[in-house]
């Protein structure tokens, strides 16, 4: 029986177009993730969606003169599309502002209050002198009041690690506009994180083979947990479901309370349109699912702290006890896959500072798999990583088209030459089984890099396989053994062999580059489809809930979802056997190399940044 894996991704805000810095935390590695393990033969559900709530969206309507829900239904639009273009096989993404959401989102809140899970306090809550509008946490900077460290947020200090409260940080000021907070008495629900600490703690300590920077973040948090609010000052979002809350305009649960619920939203959304409604549970309550949660680092307090004491919570397992939700006994997540920073020169890429290279953009000039190339083998997987148009444009003319592209084209080229199809060898040589062995033995290599998440790891290797096979063909030196009749088997031998190999590497490189992946099958004179695509489908908002409280948005609004068929894909997580006889035709440039002057200059819509 395979395995179920959920592949759970972070929310994009819809409060804008996404930039490159994104889809290097939460994208291309959750993408190369899912695709290997459905190549493996795990059962995969791959599942996010826009985040359409909080007081970023607000900002940024009032900014562009429109309502809130015209910004979110703009940005959804366009990050769905983004996402589709850089092939991200999502079995389901859709957004935090449907019905089903919605429904899913209280049920979480109710049985957490129910099992006594949230608390009532007066607190201190952030507002703009200028606005009267509530100042979420993160967006109030400040001077950490623990560790001394300047641009603390609000909530946590991403020096030091310690959960923060805004009132508490040293000279606070909002990053909206710049002006100090003030700060006024108003009543919210809070999460009782110290009742969950003991089960959290006992839930991390089994977490050993976790990113070494993710679990000692993880681990600090415990030393200075406290109740955390749930609840905001603010008129757009999930409505409170508790009496004498629910209709209370001016009160909403917290957008990051929301959208992590949005993983369970999205899997109940996704078994519904895909005609199974319980299919979920399958990844949600069975004990032997794995769960993957992939992010930047400044979301994993979110991930493994506050999601988790949720789920806890919900099961009735913290110190208050308490019962198991109607949604049964939730698995907590087997791993918090964060990423570190993507920045740009040093600095972080920020859309309001203009630091920014928009996804859009990159794909309308370069493609894919080129980006998602550069993330793999040059991302931030371990530590923070700047992103240079040099070391793109190296990166893709040197390794991508000088060293893969190339040996795509010269074998298949020499093969279609001489042959017109793939030649029947004669007897090898050790030469020409040493390479076949390190081709075929890569697959436990890159395989085991990729089930831990190691995806550099992983790439690197598989390049390491694609020089030594360049070096093979540059040892054999079959055009020379084309211009002797003598050695005809001779050179049938050698481009097999080569061709064996390129088909080796091909489905090493499908999970990281699987538009080039789909070129190479056919290239090798294979037909069908080998790395399947997502699909953007309109939906309606029409999914039978029961809904819990009220403000559940009306049936009937359409909305364009990412979903798709990846059962059917030929490639499989196996050496596949060369049929000698397959007609191969005359390959097309698999690689465009780019100019070299882009390196210093970038694109007029993303200028390399001098000095």
């Amino acid at each position: 029986m395979s395995k179920s894996v959920l592949t759970a991704v972070a929310w994009p805000y819809a409060n804008g177009p996404r930039h490159i810095g994104h889809v290097a935390g939460f994208g291309v590695p959750s993408d190369v993730f899912a695709r290997y393990q459905r190549m493996a033969g795990a059962d995969v559900l791959m599942i996010s969606g826009t985040d359409e709530h909080g007081t970023p969206l607000l900002v940024q309507a009032e900014k562009e003169g429109v309502s809130v829900q015209e910004l979110a239904d703009r940005y959804n639009r366009q990050i769905v599309e983004d996402l589709a273009g850089l092939g991200l096989t999502y079995d389901l993404f859709t957004r935090t502002t449907t019905r089903n959401h919605y429904a899913v989102v209280q049920e979480l809140f109710k049985g957490l209050y129910t099992n006594g899970y949230m608390i009532k306090e007066t607190t201190f809550g952030a507002i703009s002198p200028s606005t009267g509008r509530t100042l979420p946490d993160r967006y109030i900077e400040g001077t950490c009041p623990i560790c001394n460290a300047p641009g603390a947020r609000g909530d946590q200090c991403d020096n030091c690690g310690n959960q923060l409260d805004p009132a508490n940080l040293i000279d606070p000021v909002s990053k909206i506009n710049g002006e100090t907070p003030k700060f006024v008495e108003t009543e919210h629900f809070l999460l009782d994180l110290p009742a969950l600490a003991e089960a959290l703690s006992q839930w991390l300590s089994t977490r050993e083979d976790w990113r070494p920077n993710v679990l000692k973040f993880s681990l600090n948090l415990l030393d200075d947990i406290r109740p955390r609010a749930m609840t905001r000052d603010i008129d757009w979002g999930v409505p409170v479901p508790i009496e004498g809350w629910q209709d209370n305009n001016a009160k909403k649960l917290y957008v990051w309370f929301d959208a992590v619920v949005g993983y369970l939203s999205a899997s109940i959304e996704w078994a519904y349109r895909t005609g199974n409604p319980d299919a979920w549970r399958t990844f949600w309550t069975d004990p032997e699912a794995l769960s993957y949660y992939f992010m930047g680092k400044d979301n994993i307090t979110f991930h493994s702290q506050i999601w988790p004491a949720e789920l806890l919570g919900y099961r009735g397992e913290g110190a208050r006890g308490g019962e198991v939700g109607e949604f049964g006994e939730l698995q907590l997540p087997t791993e918090v896959v964060s990423s570190e920073y993507l920045t740009m020169s040093g600095s972080k890429f920020s859309s309001s500072k203009g630091v920014v290279i928009y996804v859009k953009d990159f794909l309308k000039d370069f493609g894919p798999d080129p980006l998602r190339y550069f993330i793999a083998v040059a991302g931030p997987e371990n530590t923070d990583t700047d992103f240079t148009w040099d070391e793109f444009v190296r990166r893709v003319n040197n390794e991508l088209a000088n060293g893969w592209g190339n040996l795509v084209n010269r074998t298949v080229s020499m093969a279609h030459k001489n042959f017109g199809q793939v030649p029947t060898p004669g007897r090898l040589t050790e030469e020409d089984q040493a390479i076949l062995d390190l081709a075929t033995d890569a697959f436990g290599i890159v395989g085991e890099a990729l089930e831990n998440n190691r995806f550099k790891a992983g790439i690197t290797h598989a390049m390491h396989v694609v020089g030594e096979a360049n070096a093979y063909i540059a040892a054999m030196e079959p055009w020379k053994l084309a211009k002797d009749d003598t050695q005809r088997e001779r050179l049938g031998t050698v481009l097999w062999t080569a061709l064996q190999v390129v088909s080796h590497i091909n489905t090493l490189l499908t999970p990281y580059l699987p538009h080039t992946a789909q070129k190479v099958h056919e290239t090798l004179g294979r037909e069908g489809v080998w790395a399947p695509m997502p699909k953007i489908v309109e939906v309606h908002d029409d999914m039978p809930v029961n809904p819990v409280g009220v403000g559940v948005p009306k049936e009937g609004k359409s909305y364009p979802v990412i979903m798709g068929d990846y059962s059917s894909a030929q490639a499989k997580w196996e050496p596949i056997a060369l049929e000698s006889g397959t007609p191969l035709s005359k390959p097309k440039p698999l690689i465009a190399k780019l100019d070299p002057e882009l390196g210093q200059t970038g694109p007029e819509w993303a200028p390399a940044q001098q000095g």
